[in-house]
């Protein structure tokens, strides 16, 4: 049994957002880990899992799969009762989308985390490990960025999540809540939607669309697989070391989205001209031109470290995609 194994073996946790790309991933690696793990999605009337339903249904059987709102407060706290790490995940995240509903947002993103953070702060929790993104630090005044890094809230979604952070450190100093908010950079990986760039330069190479649309060819993101990601999240949740920190995670290799697009194209063997569709472009100042983490501070307090490259996390989320092409809409712009 590996330390991870025996960190986690049947201890009950709560994943909030558990239904979405990360969060799927995060369940997943709890249960093999061994932890009794309650799944938290969001109240639909279809009674959907979402990409919890992609665990082969041995796993699925082992999740409790709860639906519900983190924006009811009375709903997250008993959601909280009993568990020692809540990881909280539950959010609304498309930028785009942020430009036409940004109240729903600031919702969602900061009164949802204040309600969790209030119900781990009543229930007594362990650990309460809190989903930021690189998002909040806007384009890079330097790079690679640290958690020194000014933040800058050029999108209503990166200002809700800076609002978020700033609840959880709040709560930190002023209630002695055991929390620690992780900073992931551009996680990718199977599962992922198409208002991710990846899912969407993957699923239209596969299609039969004769050129690939996209938005601005020139930002630089720091592309961290799925795996990593949750492989970090575990790790500051097992680490008393991380209490009160923000901690970036991320592979330090940065790439533009054209050269992303192709290093997908070689992967495919297969070319399409590259067509910038301006429909697709943030509005101008809200554009983040450079994002490229600096994860030695996560590196110093526990042994997390990349596992996959950029080519590795490639070539697995192709195979995913090409499984569930019809899935993805490719004629259609996902906000």
């Amino acid at each position: 049994m590996s330390s991870t194994q025996a960190f986690w073996k049947g201890r009950k946790v709560l994943v909030t957002g558990a239904g979405g790309f990360i969060g799927s991933h995060l369940c997943e690696a709890l249960i093999a880990s061994g932890a009794d793990v309650t799944a938290m999605v969001h109240y639909d009337i279809r009674t959907e899992y979402s990409n919890l339903e992609f665990l082969p249904p041995a796993e699925l059987k082992r999740l409790k799969v709860i639906s519900g709102d983190v924006c009811d407060p009375f709903f997250t706290r008993q959601s909280v009762q009993g568990m020692d790490t809540v990881f909280h995940l539950a959010a609304l995240i498309a930028i785009p989308y942020s430009y036409v509903a940004p109240q729903s947002y600031v919702r969602v993103n900061v009164e949802g985390t204040l309600n969790i953070a209030e119900a781990c702060r009543s229930e007594k929790v362990r650990r309460l490990v809190h989903t930021s993104t690189s998002e909040t630090y806007g384009t890079a005044i330097y790079t690679p960025i640290d958690e020194k890094h000014p933040l800058q809230g050029q999108s209503p979604y990166s200002a809700s999540k800076i609002g978020a952070d700033k609840i959880i450190e709040s709560y930190f100093y002023s209630f002695n809540l055991p929390a620690v908010t992780l900073r992931p950079f551009n996680a990718f990986g199977p599962r992922q939607s198409a208002r991710a760039v990846i899912p969407t330069l993957i699923s239209q190479l596969l299609s039969n669309v004769p050129t690939l649309r996209i938005g601005n060819l020139t930002p630089v993101r720091d592309f961290n697989y799925v795996k990593d990601t949750v492989a970090a999240f575990m790790a500051v949740a097992e680490h008393d070391s991380c209490l009160g920190k923000t901690l970036n995670a991320g592979s330090g290799r940065g790439v533009t989205i054209g050269e992303t697009a192709e290093l997908i194209m070689k992967l495919l063997s297969k070319k399409k001209t590259l067509e910038s569709d301006t429909a697709r472009f943030r509005p101008d100042g809200s554009e983040v031109f450079e994002l490229i983490c600096d994860s030695t501070e996560l590196q110093r307090l526990t042994p997390w470290k990349p596992s996959y490259t950029l080519e590795q996390g490639l070539t697995e989320t192709i195979a995913f995609i090409e499984k569930n092409l019809s899935r993805f809409r490719v004629d259609t712009y996902a906000v």
